[in-house]
Protein backbone atom coordinates (compact mmCIF):
# COMPACT_ATOMS: atom_id res chain seq x y z
CA UNK A 1 0.00 0.00 0.00
CA UNK A 2 1.20 3.11 -0.83
CA UNK A 3 1.87 6.56 1.05
CA UNK A 4 -0.45 8.09 -0.75
CA UNK A 5 -3.47 5.95 -0.64
CA UNK A 6 -2.60 4.77 3.21
CA UNK A 7 -3.14 8.24 4.29
CA UNK A 8 -6.03 9.40 1.93
CA UNK A 9 -3.50 12.17 0.87
CA UNK A 10 -5.33 12.95 -2.69
CA UNK A 11 -9.34 12.65 -1.17
CA UNK A 12 -8.17 15.06 1.77
CA UNK A 13 -6.11 17.56 -0.95
CA UNK A 14 -3.06 17.18 -0.08
CA UNK A 15 0.41 15.94 -0.63
CA UNK A 16 3.56 14.28 0.84
CA UNK A 17 5.92 17.85 0.91
CA UNK A 18 2.80 19.30 2.76
CA UNK A 19 2.83 16.90 5.32
CA UNK A 20 6.37 17.31 5.74
CA UNK A 21 6.25 20.65 6.42
CA UNK A 22 3.19 20.17 8.34
CA UNK A 23 4.96 18.01 10.74
CA UNK A 24 8.31 20.39 10.88
CA UNK A 25 5.70 23.57 11.86
CA UNK A 26 3.93 21.28 14.69
CA UNK A 27 6.97 20.21 15.80
CA UNK A 28 8.80 23.30 15.78
CA UNK A 29 5.94 24.62 17.64
CA UNK A 30 6.01 22.10 20.93
CA UNK A 31 9.09 21.17 20.76
CA UNK A 32 9.44 24.06 23.77
CA UNK A 33 7.95 20.71 25.92
CA UNK A 34 11.33 18.35 26.32
CA UNK A 35 12.54 21.67 27.88
CA UNK A 36 9.49 23.06 29.82
CA UNK A 37 8.17 19.03 31.42
CA UNK A 38 12.20 18.43 32.35
CA UNK A 39 12.33 21.45 34.02
CA UNK A 40 9.22 21.79 36.12
CA UNK A 41 9.51 17.83 37.07
CA UNK A 42 13.14 18.34 37.96
CA UNK A 43 11.89 20.68 40.93
CA UNK A 44 9.74 18.20 42.01
CA UNK A 45 12.45 15.84 42.47
CA UNK A 46 12.31 13.91 38.91
CA UNK A 47 15.63 13.41 37.40
CA UNK A 48 15.91 15.99 34.56
CA UNK A 49 17.86 13.57 32.04
CA UNK A 50 15.07 10.61 32.78
CA UNK A 51 11.97 12.63 31.95
CA UNK A 52 14.01 14.21 28.85
CA UNK A 53 13.94 10.47 27.17
CA UNK A 54 10.64 9.80 28.49
CA UNK A 55 9.29 12.78 27.50
CA UNK A 56 10.52 12.74 24.07
CA UNK A 57 9.89 8.79 23.63
CA UNK A 58 5.98 9.68 24.69
CA UNK A 59 5.56 12.24 22.16
CA UNK A 60 7.19 10.10 19.07
CA UNK A 61 5.24 7.10 19.81
CA UNK A 62 2.18 8.94 21.14
CA UNK A 63 2.45 11.01 17.85
CA UNK A 64 3.31 8.31 15.58
CA UNK A 65 0.96 6.22 16.79
CA UNK A 66 -2.32 8.71 16.20
CA UNK A 67 -0.83 9.49 12.64
CA UNK A 68 -0.92 5.80 11.84
CA UNK A 69 -4.11 4.43 13.58
CA UNK A 70 -6.41 7.39 13.74
CA UNK A 71 -4.79 9.01 10.09
CA UNK A 72 -5.34 12.78 12.10
CA UNK A 73 -2.67 15.85 11.80
CA UNK A 74 -2.21 15.76 15.46
CA UNK A 75 0.59 15.16 17.80
CA UNK A 76 0.75 14.48 21.47
CA UNK A 77 3.12 15.17 24.00
CA UNK A 78 3.14 15.34 27.99
CA UNK A 79 0.26 18.16 28.71
CA UNK A 80 1.81 21.38 30.40
CA UNK A 81 -1.05 21.72 32.77
CA UNK A 82 -1.04 18.03 33.68
CA UNK A 83 2.87 18.47 34.55
CA UNK A 84 2.41 21.45 36.72
CA UNK A 85 -0.31 19.46 38.48
CA UNK A 86 1.88 16.28 38.87
CA UNK A 87 5.31 18.55 39.94
CA UNK A 88 3.60 21.50 42.34
CA UNK A 89 0.50 19.68 43.77
CA UNK A 90 1.27 15.83 44.03
CA UNK A 91 4.45 15.69 44.30
CA UNK A 92 5.73 18.83 45.87
CA UNK A 93 2.17 20.21 47.57
CA UNK A 94 0.91 16.54 48.80
CA UNK A 95 4.27 14.91 49.47
CA UNK A 96 3.61 11.77 47.71
CA UNK A 97 6.70 10.13 45.95
CA UNK A 98 7.74 9.91 43.07
CA UNK A 99 6.92 6.24 42.42
CA UNK A 100 3.37 6.78 43.39
CA UNK A 101 2.96 9.90 41.14
CA UNK A 102 3.73 7.98 38.13
CA UNK A 103 1.56 5.00 39.62
CA UNK A 104 -1.19 7.69 39.81
CA UNK A 105 -0.64 8.70 35.81
CA UNK A 106 -0.21 4.87 35.20
CA UNK A 107 -3.50 4.27 36.47
CA UNK A 108 -5.09 7.98 35.00
CA UNK A 109 -4.00 6.05 31.22
CA UNK A 110 -5.60 2.86 31.64
CA UNK A 111 -9.16 4.62 33.42
CA UNK A 112 -8.79 7.10 30.80
CA UNK A 113 -8.44 4.30 27.69
CA UNK A 114 -11.11 2.44 28.98
CA UNK A 115 -13.08 5.28 29.08
CA UNK A 116 -12.30 5.74 25.38
CA UNK A 117 -12.57 2.55 23.98
CA UNK A 118 -15.87 1.26 25.66
CA UNK A 119 -17.33 5.03 24.29
CA UNK A 120 -18.14 6.99 27.28
CA UNK A 121 -15.88 9.25 25.62
CA UNK A 122 -17.34 9.59 22.48
CA UNK A 123 -20.71 9.63 23.49
CA UNK A 124 -19.57 12.95 25.92
CA UNK A 125 -18.43 14.36 22.04
CA UNK A 126 -21.34 13.48 20.37
CA UNK A 127 -23.66 15.55 22.96
CA UNK A 128 -21.04 18.21 22.71
CA UNK A 129 -23.17 21.00 21.62
CA UNK A 130 -22.04 22.90 18.70
CA UNK A 131 -21.70 26.02 20.18
CA UNK A 132 -20.04 24.91 23.25
CA UNK A 133 -17.58 23.04 20.73
CA UNK A 134 -17.18 26.50 18.39
CA UNK A 135 -16.68 28.18 21.77
CA UNK A 136 -13.93 26.12 23.01
CA UNK A 137 -12.31 26.23 19.88
CA UNK A 138 -12.27 30.86 20.14
CA UNK A 139 -11.21 29.87 23.91
CA UNK A 140 -8.08 27.78 23.29
CA UNK A 141 -6.83 30.38 20.90
CA UNK A 142 -7.32 32.95 23.13
CA UNK A 143 -5.17 30.79 25.41
CA UNK A 144 -2.78 30.34 22.65
CA UNK A 145 -2.48 33.94 22.64
CA UNK A 146 -2.36 34.69 25.90
CA UNK A 147 0.47 31.65 26.48
CA UNK A 148 2.49 32.75 23.65
CA UNK A 149 2.41 36.69 24.80
CA UNK A 150 3.02 35.60 28.42
CA UNK A 151 5.97 34.10 27.59
CA UNK A 152 7.92 36.46 25.49
CA UNK A 153 7.08 39.12 27.92
CA UNK A 154 4.62 40.98 25.73
CA UNK A 155 1.87 40.03 27.98
CA UNK A 156 2.97 39.99 31.66
CA UNK A 157 1.18 39.66 35.41
CA UNK A 158 -0.02 43.27 37.06
CA UNK A 159 0.69 43.28 40.62
CA UNK A 160 -2.21 46.11 41.00
CA UNK A 161 -5.45 46.26 39.09
CA UNK A 162 -5.93 44.38 36.40
CA UNK A 163 -4.43 40.94 36.32
CA UNK A 164 -2.06 41.67 33.15
CA UNK A 165 -0.26 44.50 31.83
CA UNK A 166 2.06 44.96 28.79
CA UNK A 167 5.17 44.33 29.02
CA UNK A 168 8.62 45.45 27.90
CA UNK A 169 7.80 46.65 24.15
CA UNK A 170 11.65 47.18 23.38
CA UNK A 171 12.33 44.15 24.35
CA UNK A 172 14.18 41.73 21.66
CA UNK A 173 11.76 38.77 22.23
CA UNK A 174 8.50 41.19 21.93
CA UNK A 175 9.78 42.76 18.91
CA UNK A 176 10.66 39.85 17.07
CA UNK A 177 7.33 38.40 17.97
CA UNK A 178 5.70 41.07 16.81
CA UNK A 179 7.57 41.37 13.31
CA UNK A 180 7.21 37.38 13.00
CA UNK A 181 3.47 37.54 13.35
CA UNK A 182 3.00 40.60 10.91
CA UNK A 183 5.74 38.63 8.84
CA UNK A 184 3.64 35.32 8.44
CA UNK A 185 0.14 37.68 7.96
CA UNK A 186 1.90 38.98 5.20
CA UNK A 187 3.28 35.55 3.97
CA UNK A 188 -0.19 33.87 4.25
CA UNK A 189 -1.31 36.43 2.67
CA UNK A 190 0.94 35.61 -0.62
CA UNK A 191 0.16 32.01 -0.34
CA UNK A 192 3.85 31.35 0.79
CA UNK A 193 3.98 27.66 1.26
CA UNK A 194 5.43 26.80 4.79
CA UNK A 195 5.84 30.58 5.52
CA UNK A 196 5.20 29.60 9.84
CA UNK A 197 7.75 27.63 9.48
CA UNK A 198 10.38 29.88 7.33
CA UNK A 199 9.46 32.55 9.74
CA UNK A 200 10.79 30.03 12.61
CA UNK A 201 13.67 28.97 11.54
CA UNK A 202 14.42 33.17 10.13
CA UNK A 203 14.35 34.08 14.00
CA UNK A 204 15.82 31.29 15.79
CA UNK A 205 19.21 32.41 12.79
CA UNK A 206 18.80 36.02 13.85
CA UNK A 207 18.53 34.58 17.42
CA UNK A 208 21.62 32.72 17.27
CA UNK A 209 23.13 35.87 15.17
CA UNK A 210 22.26 39.03 17.58
CA UNK A 211 20.82 37.18 20.94
CA UNK A 212 23.54 36.32 23.24
CA UNK A 213 20.96 34.44 25.49
CA UNK A 214 20.59 31.77 22.21
CA UNK A 215 24.20 29.73 22.33
CA UNK A 216 25.20 26.98 19.82
CA UNK A 217 27.67 25.30 21.83
CA UNK A 218 28.85 23.18 19.24
CA UNK A 219 27.48 20.36 20.32
CA UNK A 220 24.60 18.70 18.34
CA UNK A 221 24.63 14.63 19.19
CA UNK A 222 24.72 12.98 22.31
CA UNK A 223 23.30 9.48 23.13
CA UNK A 224 20.70 9.11 24.86
CA UNK A 225 20.52 7.39 28.45
CA UNK A 226 17.79 7.74 31.47
CA UNK A 227 20.86 8.53 33.60
CA UNK A 228 22.18 7.15 36.85
CA UNK A 229 18.43 7.67 38.50
CA UNK A 230 15.86 6.60 35.51
CA UNK A 231 12.48 6.44 36.43
CA UNK A 232 12.06 4.00 33.85
CA UNK A 233 9.19 1.47 34.99
CA UNK A 234 9.69 3.15 38.30
CA UNK A 235 6.21 2.77 39.43
CA UNK A 236 4.35 2.07 42.45
CA UNK A 237 0.66 1.13 41.12
CA UNK A 238 -0.33 -0.29 44.54
CA UNK A 239 0.50 2.69 45.99
CA UNK A 240 -1.40 5.16 44.01
CA UNK A 241 -4.57 2.70 44.71
CA UNK A 242 -4.40 4.31 48.44
CA UNK A 243 -7.54 5.65 49.37
CA UNK A 244 -5.86 9.20 49.24
CA UNK A 245 -4.90 8.72 46.65
CA UNK A 246 -7.99 7.74 44.18
CA UNK A 247 -9.46 10.94 44.25
CA UNK A 248 -6.23 12.41 42.63
CA UNK A 249 -6.46 9.56 39.76
CA UNK A 250 -10.04 10.45 39.57
CA UNK A 251 -9.15 14.63 39.07
CA UNK A 252 -7.08 13.31 36.29
CA UNK A 253 -9.12 11.32 34.23
CA UNK A 254 -11.91 14.09 34.24
CA UNK A 255 -9.27 16.78 33.52
CA UNK A 256 -7.81 14.91 30.84
CA UNK A 257 -10.81 13.55 29.48
CA UNK A 258 -12.43 17.27 28.80
CA UNK A 259 -8.99 19.45 28.33
CA UNK A 260 -8.01 16.62 25.75
CA UNK A 261 -11.72 16.28 23.79
CA UNK A 262 -11.81 19.93 23.86
CA UNK A 263 -8.65 20.12 22.21
CA UNK A 264 -9.27 17.23 19.76
CA UNK A 265 -12.37 18.59 18.40
CA UNK A 266 -10.98 22.61 18.13
CA UNK A 267 -8.26 21.19 15.92
CA UNK A 268 -10.12 18.62 13.85
CA UNK A 269 -12.39 21.65 13.14
CA UNK A 270 -9.28 23.32 12.41
CA UNK A 271 -8.33 21.07 9.63
CA UNK A 272 -12.34 20.45 8.18
CA UNK A 273 -12.01 17.00 9.24
CA UNK A 274 -15.34 16.75 10.62
CA UNK A 275 -18.05 15.25 8.85
CA UNK A 276 -21.24 15.98 7.90
CA UNK A 277 -23.14 15.39 11.56
CA UNK A 278 -19.69 17.82 13.01
CA UNK A 279 -18.21 14.84 14.14
CA UNK A 280 -14.96 14.19 14.24
CA UNK A 281 -13.50 11.92 11.50
CA UNK A 282 -11.87 8.54 13.08
CA UNK A 283 -12.33 10.30 16.21
CA UNK A 284 -13.05 7.34 18.31
CA UNK A 285 -9.00 6.20 17.40
CA UNK A 286 -8.04 9.64 17.91
CA UNK A 287 -9.69 9.93 21.63
CA UNK A 288 -8.21 6.29 22.37
CA UNK A 289 -4.88 6.95 21.03
CA UNK A 290 -4.58 10.09 23.06
CA UNK A 291 -5.30 7.96 26.37
CA UNK A 292 -3.35 4.97 25.54
CA UNK A 293 0.17 7.66 25.51
CA UNK A 294 -0.75 8.51 29.63
CA UNK A 295 -0.35 5.00 29.72
CA UNK A 296 3.06 5.24 28.19
CA UNK A 297 3.60 8.10 30.32
CA UNK A 298 3.17 6.31 33.80
CA UNK A 299 6.01 3.61 32.48
CA UNK A 300 8.69 5.65 31.37
CA UNK A 301 8.49 8.20 33.84
CA UNK A 302 6.97 11.63 33.31
CA UNK A 303 3.66 13.70 32.88
CA UNK A 304 0.20 12.38 31.98
CA UNK A 305 0.20 12.86 27.82
CA UNK A 306 -2.40 14.83 25.54
CA UNK A 307 -2.71 15.99 22.15
CA UNK A 308 -1.16 19.13 21.86
CA UNK A 309 -3.42 22.29 20.52
CA UNK A 310 0.10 23.53 18.83
CA UNK A 311 -0.95 20.61 16.34
CA UNK A 312 -3.33 23.44 14.29
CA UNK A 313 -0.10 25.30 13.97
CA UNK A 314 0.54 21.98 11.62
CA UNK A 315 -3.00 22.15 10.07
CA UNK A 316 -3.10 25.85 9.48
CA UNK A 317 -0.30 25.22 6.90
CA UNK A 318 -1.93 22.69 5.96
CA UNK A 319 -1.75 19.24 7.68
CA UNK A 320 -4.76 16.99 7.20
CA UNK A 321 -3.50 13.71 7.70
CA UNK A 322 -2.17 11.25 10.16
CA UNK A 323 1.59 11.74 8.07
CA UNK A 324 1.64 15.00 9.50
CA UNK A 325 1.77 13.16 12.86
CA UNK A 326 3.82 10.87 12.04
CA UNK A 327 6.67 13.34 11.06
CA UNK A 328 6.49 15.06 14.21
CA UNK A 329 6.77 11.73 15.71
CA UNK A 330 9.85 10.74 14.04
CA UNK A 331 11.08 13.90 14.64
CA UNK A 332 10.88 13.86 18.46
CA UNK A 333 12.71 10.08 18.40
CA UNK A 334 15.48 11.68 16.38
CA UNK A 335 15.61 14.52 19.37
CA UNK A 336 16.67 11.86 21.70
CA UNK A 337 19.96 11.66 20.16
CA UNK A 338 20.06 15.63 19.77
CA UNK A 339 19.59 16.66 22.82
CA UNK A 340 21.54 19.81 22.76
CA UNK A 341 19.37 21.01 19.78
CA UNK A 342 16.56 21.13 22.06
CA UNK A 343 17.75 23.97 23.63
CA UNK A 344 18.29 26.00 20.06
CA UNK A 345 15.36 27.15 19.04
CA UNK A 346 14.21 30.30 21.21
CA UNK A 347 10.40 31.20 23.07
CA UNK A 348 10.30 34.38 20.50
CA UNK A 349 10.63 32.14 16.83
CA UNK A 350 7.69 29.63 18.01
CA UNK A 351 5.27 32.60 19.30
CA UNK A 352 4.65 33.90 16.39
CA UNK A 353 3.27 30.76 14.95
CA UNK A 354 1.23 30.28 18.35
CA UNK A 355 -0.16 33.59 17.93
CA UNK A 356 -1.27 33.40 14.65
CA UNK A 357 -2.93 29.86 15.19
CA UNK A 358 -4.78 31.64 18.07
CA UNK A 359 -6.05 33.96 15.81
CA UNK A 360 -7.23 31.84 13.28
CA UNK A 361 -9.13 29.76 15.74
CA UNK A 362 -10.73 32.82 16.79
CA UNK A 363 -12.85 32.93 13.39
CA UNK A 364 -14.78 30.09 15.29
CA UNK A 365 -16.95 33.43 16.49
CA UNK A 366 -18.10 33.07 12.61
CA UNK A 367 -19.66 29.76 13.66
CA UNK A 368 -21.71 30.76 16.42
CA UNK A 369 -25.29 30.88 15.43
CA UNK A 370 -26.93 34.23 17.09
CA UNK A 371 -30.51 33.55 15.97
CA UNK A 372 -30.02 30.87 19.20
CA UNK A 373 -29.20 33.55 21.59
CA UNK A 374 -28.74 31.22 24.39
CA UNK A 375 -26.63 28.38 22.68
CA UNK A 376 -24.70 31.28 21.13
CA UNK A 377 -23.94 33.52 24.51
CA UNK A 378 -23.38 30.17 26.52
CA UNK A 379 -20.68 29.26 23.40
CA UNK A 380 -18.89 32.99 24.02
CA UNK A 381 -18.88 32.30 28.06
CA UNK A 382 -16.30 28.58 27.45
CA UNK A 383 -14.86 30.91 25.04
CA UNK A 384 -14.39 33.88 27.88
CA UNK A 385 -13.44 31.45 30.92
CA UNK A 386 -11.07 29.24 28.95
CA UNK A 387 -8.21 32.45 29.12
CA UNK A 388 -9.68 34.13 32.23
CA UNK A 389 -9.48 31.14 34.07
CA UNK A 390 -6.27 29.57 31.96
CA UNK A 391 -8.02 26.34 32.13
CA UNK A 392 -10.46 24.54 29.32
CA UNK A 393 -12.23 22.14 31.53
CA UNK A 394 -13.47 25.68 33.56
CA UNK A 395 -14.46 27.23 30.35
CA UNK A 396 -16.69 24.22 29.25
CA UNK A 397 -18.25 23.47 32.66
CA UNK A 398 -19.42 27.28 32.63
CA UNK A 399 -20.60 26.82 28.68
CA UNK A 400 -22.61 23.54 29.92
CA UNK A 401 -23.63 25.01 33.23
CA UNK A 402 -25.06 28.42 31.54
CA UNK A 403 -26.24 26.62 28.67
CA UNK A 404 -28.43 24.17 30.32
CA UNK A 405 -29.35 26.67 32.87
CA UNK A 406 -30.27 29.40 30.13
CA UNK A 407 -32.75 26.64 28.45
CA UNK A 408 -34.30 25.85 31.08
CA UNK A 409 -35.09 29.61 31.84
CA UNK A 410 -35.81 30.49 28.63
CA UNK A 411 -38.44 27.63 28.28
CA UNK A 412 -36.21 26.09 25.26
CA UNK A 413 -35.99 23.21 27.87
CA UNK A 414 -37.30 20.60 24.73
CA UNK A 415 -33.54 21.96 22.87
CA UNK A 416 -32.02 20.03 25.81
CA UNK A 417 -30.78 16.34 25.59
CA UNK A 418 -30.27 14.26 28.15
CA UNK A 419 -27.08 13.50 27.52
CA UNK A 420 -26.03 17.92 27.70
CA UNK A 421 -28.01 17.80 31.29
CA UNK A 422 -25.77 14.71 32.55
CA UNK A 423 -22.51 16.10 31.58
CA UNK A 424 -23.27 19.34 32.70
CA UNK A 425 -24.05 17.99 36.33
CA UNK A 426 -21.22 15.70 36.41
CA UNK A 427 -19.16 18.98 35.05
CA UNK A 428 -20.56 21.12 38.39
CA UNK A 429 -20.37 18.78 40.82
CA UNK A 430 -16.56 18.03 39.80
CA UNK A 431 -15.94 21.58 41.05
CA UNK A 432 -18.28 22.32 43.63
CA UNK A 433 -17.02 19.31 45.48
CA UNK A 434 -13.61 20.07 45.51
CA UNK A 435 -11.68 17.87 42.82
CA UNK A 436 -11.22 20.01 39.89
CA UNK A 437 -7.10 20.70 38.75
Amino acid sequence: MSVQSLFQLKERGSNIRQEIIAGLTTFLAMVYSVIVVPNMLSAAGFPADSVFIATCLVAGLGSILIGLWANVPMAIGCAISLTAFTAFSLVLGQGISVPVALGAIFLMGVVFTLVSVTGIRGWILRNLPSSIAHGAGIGIGLFLLLIATNGVGLVVGNNAGLPVKMGEFTSFPVIMTLIGLATIIGLERLQVKGSILWVIIAITVIGLIIDPNVKFEGNVFKLPSFGENSQLFNLDIMGALNTAILPVVFALVMTAIFDATGTIRAVAGQANLLDKQGQIINGGKALTSDSMSSILSGLFGTAPAAVYIESAAGTAVGGKTGLTAIVVGILFLLMLFFQPLAFLVPGYATAPALMYVGLLMLSNVSKLDFDDFVGAMSGLICAVFIVLTANIVTGIMLGFASLVLGRIISGEVKRLNIGTVIIAIVLVAFYALGYAI
